[in-house]
């Protein structure tokens, strides 16, 4: 059984080193730099703990469309207003919390900022301490907003230098793209009714799903071929 042994498509031993190596770095210093501004009056944390998430997203799978900048940066401010409202507007508070949660979902899919941890960071805002909900609607920029824009600022900064695409860009050139589809035969509509008969959603985007499987017919062919 593969139950308790999830593969990540593609990671190598190296890959999850600097991954956790980013990621100790990034929330470090993202801590560092916000302990420096005038964020934690009162009971404000200095960094909010769904940050912890999106340091796993945005250094172990830069490329997955939920650890892309709009993603950590939208998702996890409009989760946390979400999240104040919810608390606000809902005396009951088991109520607020998943109301929270479900309408973040909803609005991060329709603005297209799905960031898993925007969920944790609305549940933040209803379950938070005095602290969070003294500050209000402000919580959702300070320390939630500030704290995702340095963590994204320091994912570009050590991706550049660890030589990964964040945000990311699919490797192959829209030129060469088109013309290795030409080539393995199909067509995006082709992936795209794909998808559309599989009742699950899949972590990659469109254009790095087109990138792959044309690659991998190429190799195909290949292969028949010798």
């Amino acid at each position: 059984m593969n139950l308790f042994k999830p593969l990540l498509a593609g990671a190598r031993p190296i890959d999850r080193m600097i991954a956790g190596l980013g990621a100790a770095i990034g929330i470090s210093l993202t801590i560092l730099v916000c302990s420096q501004l005038p964020l934690h009056a009162g009971d404000l944390p200095i960094i909010v703990a769904p940050l912890g998430a999106s340091a796993v997203l945005i250094f172990a799978v830069p490329a997955s469309p939920l650890a892309q900048p709009w993603s950590v940066v939208g998702g996890n401010i409009l989760s946390s207003l979400i999240g104040v409202a919810a608390y606000q507007l809902i005396p009951d508070m088991m109520v607020a919390a998943g109301v929270a949660v479900g309408v973040a979902i909803i609005l991060m899919s329709l603005l297209r900022c799905l960031h898993p941890p925007g969920g944790a960071a609305a549940l933040t805002a209803v379950i938070g301490s005095q602290g969070i909900h003294d500050a209000g609607y402000a919580f959702a920029f300070a320390p939630v907003g500030i704290n995702s824009i340095a963590l994204v600022s320091l994912g570009l900064f050590f991706h550049r230098l660890s030589g990964h695409s964040y945000p990311h860009q699919p490797v192959a050139p829209p030129v060469i793209a088109d013309k290795m589809r030409a080539e393995a035969g199909f067509h995006l509509e082709d992936i795209d009714k794909a998808l559309a008969e599989l009742p699950d959603n899949f972590d990659i985007s469109r254009a790095d799903l087109d990138l792959l499987l044309s690659r991998a017919e190429i190799h195909a062919q290949a292969r028949r071929a010798d």
